[in-house]
């Protein structure tokens, strides 16, 4: 090896060096950054969902109020907060009612659960049991909770955890709606900013993705929960008709339910106990009515779900319920935007290929 070799070979070496030193600090510097955000990241994807979410609506009110971004974002955030503190007072609401109601009855030694229908025991299948069950509640709801002990046990850590998790979620959409408000109100510098990332990120398609992206969002929104909310709110109408005890609790669960695609498992034993303390025509307008709730999402996903998004409507669904499964929540987003991008990017990259082997060929 000559010496200009050898000085050659060296100056590489050191090259090499240097940038596996640059990246390795740039990596340390990403996972220290990433540490410290760790507990604002939930808040700062909720922020920027929400906002994404709400942007058509915040540019129409912002030519309403005459252009005024800093106005406009300020209105929308309230809007957003009213919409999410209401139901949650309502909830917290029934359930204080339920509980003083509970209290009520074991102050004056009175029955808690009313008794059976006399009709229960005709009911196929599940009538005998129900009534045994339902009867020993009636008379001595302490003796029912020892013979069931050991169910209650097993469900009642799941019953406390799901029960915390609404808590810290009902917080974390709190605060998230007023990082979307922050995020509204500089629309423009965050417009640019998210610009300039996708094009980084996919170069000349990046705009074309950073809409997929907003697309994404938006529809997973109005497809999946605002379909869940608009039959919560049917729901609820059908549960307070009937006179369901604690309306507020049970269109909560139903809520939750209904964004995993089992709102109909919420839905059967109301009709059960309508059907058990109801007049039997009371009972089967309910039941109709549970029917048309239960169906409502086959015609308003198809219409909603994918609308304004340039990739299947069931890539953008397995990529929610998946994303549910994988992350909770948040997870609805996520998993439908992944999914969605990763579909892009697989036929770009097949039409790419294929372009390559036309071009080969001729």
């Amino acid at each position: 090896m000559t010496v200009q070799q050898d000085a050659s070979y060296k100056a590489q070496v050191n090259m090499a060096l240097e940038a596996a030193i640059y990246i390795g600090l740039a990596l340390l510097l990403a996972i220290a950054c990433l540490l410290i955000l760790r507990p604002f990241i939930p808040l700062l994807v909720w922020g920027i969902i929400i906002a994404v979410a709400t942007y058509p609506g915040f540019r129409k009110l912002q030519d309403v109020l005459g252009g005024h971004e800093t106005l406009a974002a300020v209105v929308c955030t309230l809007i957003l907060l009213a919409v999410l503190s209401v139901p949650t007072m309502l909830l917290a609401k029934g359930l204080v009612d339920g509980i003083q109601s509970v209290t009520a009855h074991l102050r004056e030694g009175t029955a808690i659960i009313p008794p059976p229908p006399a009709t229960i025991e005709t009911w196929p299948v599940i009538g005998a049991p129900l009534k045994s069950v339902w009867g020993l509640a009636n008379r001595d709801l302490t003796e029912a909770a020892k013979t069931f002990a050991p169910q209650i046990k097993s469900v009642l850590p799941g019953v406390l955890s799901a029960s915390a998790g609404i808590g810290l979620v009902v917080l974390q959409l709190l605060l998230s709606i007023l990082v979307a408000g922050v995020l509204l109100a500089n629309a423009q510098v965050a417009h640019e900013v998210t610009c300039v990332f996708a094009d980084r990120l996919f170069g000349e398609r990046g705009r074309e993705f950073q809409q997929l992206v907003g697309a994404t969002i938006r529809s997973v929104t109005f497809g999946i929960l605002g379909v869940a909310l608009i039959q919560s709110v049917f729901a609820a109408v059908g549960f307070l008709v009937v006179g369901m005890p604690a309306v507020g609790l049970w269109a909560m669960i139903f809520t939750f339910a209904a964004v995993v695609q089992a709102g109909v498992l919420v839905l059967i034993p109301a009709v059960i106990y309508v059907f058990a303390t109801a007049s039997v025509t009371k009972a089967g307008i309910f039941l109709v009515w549970c029917i048309v709730v239960g169906l409502m999402d086959n015609i308003l996903k198809p219409l909603l779900l994918g609308r304004g998004v340039s990739v299947p409507v069931a890539v953008v669904f397995l990529g929610a319920i998946g994303g549910f499964m994988a992350m909770g929540v948040i997870g609805l987003f996520v998993g439908a935007i992944v999914l969605s991008v990763g579909y892009k990017l697989s036929l770009a990259w097949l039409r790419g290929t294929s372009a390559t082997n036309h071009s080969a060929v001729e």
